[in-house]
């Protein structure tokens, strides 16, 4: 790499001294800082534009005031799920490590607002020398001049890179712009884990509900397989009916393991997401059964999940410092200036440490170009183009991640909605008949054998309306997950909104 170099320090500048060389040296940097007005390399304005739509491709109905999804959770009437999910946002390890790498790119944007700053540093020193009397310099036969000293030196040191071309300026913009992504993924990591433990939740409770019915279907089944058992006893029934009894009854016994240890996972996994031990929340397994409220369709507008969606904001951020850096690497083409000044006391004895005699100073400006580099600049010009065409091409496929999830995640909650209905009213249809046969039972019109069929189809019916509930409310955390829900637009305090 060559460079040309312009240096002037106090020993080529005006013999008259410091005092009279402080006037050029003030209409030096005036007249270069007047440059710094010229930043090198694209200005971001605003996100490129992205075809989304119109609107939802499903009809939507209209909420007569703007949704507000900020804590979606504390509208579905269920506290104990209001006390785990702000536990969790408080003490979820993974939320805690997004804090600590949003002070991680804090620091590093003021770091890069201190490039924009001199650097100025100051010392002292006392140093004990011999120069030798056979070397170079005569110290034998020169008068008064010894050959062990020591000499007294204080003093401070100032250097400062002018930012004629805007480098530090784009620097700031990138560090700036990569400071508002981290703090967007920051935002959907609470998103998320407000979700999965909802989610979480939702399937605990679940599980809790199908277990407990599922119970009651096998003591169901139970007095079924002893009734038939009883009257093979007597002749009434074969054996091929016994073992018919026997094996309903025992694939329905079959499925309670497996329905203990999904309860029990979920609630292991709900201590591990609050930060805690896998067992803090092992009381849950006999808390009790909650009713949960599902909403219909709170989505609002579909272009709203663009503006509150963490992921696509992130991706905005950084397509906005992708084009700084374009800025910061271009600069590297241009000229650069350098001022560097020192001064200070040094003496030969303390008693003239710091006499006005004993006063030292100096002025090094530096201009320094790259001419030759053998296309080095240009080619990590190139890159950075690249890469901001990479990060535009993330923004853009972001955005359409973003309403393919508000798309499926909407359609999936309608059917669940949908389905939920059918099984509440295929609920009351079992408890219909079975009332029925509970009556037709008492007057002795039908056998118990018959009395304990209706009873089996009830408590399956039961199972299909838990299950169908369950899935509907796994489905709207997942609507609320996709839509941007669970966070305030406040919380991006130094993000540029996307128009």
């Amino acid at each position: 790499m060559s460079l040309i170099h312009y240096r002037q320090s106090e020993s080529l500048a005006d013999p008259g001294g410091p005092s009279s060389r402080w006037p050029n040296f003030i209409v030096l940097i005036f007249g270069c800082t007047s440059l710094t007005a010229c930043v090198v390399g694209p200005d971001y304005r605003v996100p490129p534009s992205i075809d989304t739509g119109s609107g939802w491709t499903r009809p939507v109905p209209k909420a007569p005031a703007p949704t507000d999804l900020t804590r979606w959770w504390t509208t579905l009437g269920d506290p104990e799920l209001e006390r785990l999910v702000d536990t969790a946002l408080a003490e979820n390890l993974d939320i805690r490590q997004a804090a600590a790498r949003i002070d991680e790119a804090r620091a590093l944007r003021d770091r890069a607002a201190g490039q924009q700053l001199p650097a100025v540093s100051a010392g002292a020193s006392v140093n004990r020398r011999r120069q030798s009397e056979n070397g170079p310099l005569p110290i034998g036969v020169i008068p008064g001049l010894e050959a062990s000293q020591t000499i007294y030196d204080a003093g401070f040191d100032a250097a400062w890179e002018l930012d004629l071309f805007g480098a530090n300026r784009r620097a700031l913009e990138g560090a700036s712009a990569r400071l508002q992504a981290t703090e967007a993924e920051a935002l959907g990591v609470r998103m998320r884990i407000a979700a999965e433990v909802a989610r979480t939740w939702f399937e605990a409770t679940g599980a809790r509900e199908e277990l407990r019915t599922q119970q009651a279907t096998v003591v169901t089944l139970q007095q079924t397989l002893d009734l038939m058992r009883s009257r093979a006893a007597l002749g009434d029934v074969s054996g091929a009916d016994v073992d018919a009894a026997y094996e309903r009854w025992a694939a329905a016994s079959a499925m309670l393991p497996g329905i203990e240890a999904r309860q029990r996972g979920a609630v292991l996994g709900l201590g591990v997401l609050l930060g805690s031990p896998p067992e803090r929340e092992l009381k849950l397994l006999e808390a009790a059964a909650s009713n949960v409220m599902l909403p219909a369709l709170p989505v609002g507008e579909r272009a709203d999940i663009l503006r509150r969606r963490p992921d696509v904001l992130a991706a905005e951020r950084r397509l906005a410092a992708s084009t700084a850096d374009i800025g910061v690497t271009t600069a590297e083409l241009f000229p650069k200036l350098s001022i560097g000044a020192g001064g200070g006391f040094q003496a030969l004895s303390p008693s003239d440490w710091f006499d006005s005699s004993s006063s030292r100073f100096s002025i090094l400006p530096l201009i320094s170009w790259r001419l030759f580099d053998g296309g080095r600049v240009r080619a990590e010009i190139r890159a950075r183009e690249a890469a901001q065409r990479q990060a535009a091409l993330g923004y853009e496929q972001a955005v359409l991640t973003a309403l393919g999830d508000a798309e499926r995640t909407l359609g999936d909650y309608e059917a669940g909605l949908d389905a939920l209905v059918l099984r509440q009213a295929a609920l009351e249809a079992s408890r219909r008949s079975f009332r029925h046969a509970e009556a037709r039972f008492t007057a002795g019109d039908i056998a118990r054998v018959e009395w304990l069929a209706a009873q089996r189809l009830l408590h399956e019916a039961e199972i299909a309306n838990v299950r169908a509930q369950t899935t509907a409310a796994v489905q709207l955390v997942a609507l609320y997950k996709a839509i941007g829900g669970g966070w305030s637009a406040a919380e991006v305090t130094s993000s540029t909104p996307i128009s």
